[in-house]
């Protein structure tokens, strides 16, 4: 077996056009996979065969099933960022805590493979960083109340907390019931943010 090739920004040879399709291949059938079995039924075995190759072709590309499923935890991740800060940017100061919340429940409601990917990351993972999903949030509230001529409230960090977990039941529930109007729901859990942030 050939030796495997350095993804991008790692100082070795850079990827192929090739191996660059083939790895976001592996990782897009990583994502369904662990979305339909979740992380611990998702084999290298597995991934292999929904893509059609040997098993040591994946090892060519990623050199475990690790390295392949945090690629595909970074994949939906950097997703989910572009997305939801875009959005965010896009909105004036006051109006930014209301185009998260939509933005982020849109987002993984479109994406419902990606939305469990992320769930399998946050159970398997043994440490996972909180303040990478709450300090953003607890920014963009604090920037709000100024936008409004407030001060920066009394405890950001509380608040974030809340919506994102608010955001976890809605998504959850969509996961569970095809029919549940997250946009609703989003707009239930706005109103609840804005009397929470702006009273």
């Amino acid at each position: 077996m050939a030796a495997r090739r350095a993804a991008p920004g790692t100082g070795e040879k850079p990827l192929s056009f090739i191996e660059q399709a083939r790895r976001g291949q592996l990782i897009e059938i990583t994502i369904g996979l662990v979305a339909e079995r979740g992380y611990a039924a998702t084999s290298l075995a597995s991934i292999a065969q929904a893509a059609g190759i040997t098993k040591g072709a994946v090892l060519y590309h990623f050199a475990s099933k690790d390295a392949v499923m945090a690629a595909a935890h970074a994949h939906v991740l950097s997703a989910l960022v572009a997305d939801v800060g875009a959005a965010v940017d896009a909105a004036p100061a006051d109006q930014a805590p209301a185009a998260y919340v939509r933005r982020m429940v849109g987002h993984m409601a479109d994406r419902p493979d990606h939305a469990r990917v992320l769930i399998e990351a946050m159970i398997n993972d043994d440490r996972p960083d909180s303040g990478a999903r709450w300090k953003p949030l607890a920014a963009i509230l604090q920037d709000a109340r100024k936008a409004r001529g407030q001060d920066p409230g009394t405890d950001p960090r509380t608040l974030a907390l809340i919506v994102g977990g608010a955001i976890d039941a809605i998504i959850g529930e969509r996961l569970q019931d095809a029919d549940y109007d997250v946009e609703a729901g989003a707009e239930s859990l706005i109103a609840m943010l804005e009397a929470a942030t702006f009273a």
